[in-house]
């Protein structure tokens, strides 16, 4: 008896233990979707008014530009291993090739950063400027981590 029921209380560890670990998955992914989508958003505003498809608002692309700087440092955190399956567009291989999305998250950082610097100087062009940089240092993450 005691044999049966210990087997038994192992098995429902082992089940509350995978519950528990697909949970955090899901969570890390829906934490890191999150992150991404308000970057995206305040990038979009940005963008739109360096095409010209909004008027440009200097205290708006100032505080879009704040946002997506610090909101660049909080992606990683939800990159956990275990959440490179389910509900996700992040290709596998970001947790075989840790190091190299790293490097671009940083890379993505710097850029970010320089232009909540150059958008609070109010310089348009300068602004436009990096924002393409900026852009540019996503879309390398984007191009090789992960799928359309």
């Amino acid at each position: 008896m005691k044999r049966v029921l210990s087997l038994l209380l192992a098995g429902i560890f082992v089940t509350c233990a995978q519950y528990a670990m697909a949970q955090k998955a899901e969570d890390a992914i829906k934490y890191r979707q999150g992150v991404f989508k308000v970057i995206g958003w305040n990038f979009g505003s940005m963008a739109a008014m360096a095409k010209g498809k909004k008027p440009y608002d200097a205290e708006e692309f100032a505080r879009n530009a704040e946002i997506v700087a610090f909101m660049s440092k909080l992606p990683l955190e939800g990159f956990t291993p275990g959440s490179e399956t389910g509900d996700t567009k992040a290709k596998p291989e970001i947790w075989l090739e840790m190091d190299d999305f790293k490097a671009k998250l940083d890379k993505m950082q710097q850029e970010v950063t320089a232009l909540e610097k150059v958008a609070r100087t109010g310089n348009f062009d300068a602004a436009k400027d990096q924002l393409g940089e900026a852009g540019q240092a996503c879309k390398a993450c984007h191009d090789k981590y992960r799928n359309k």
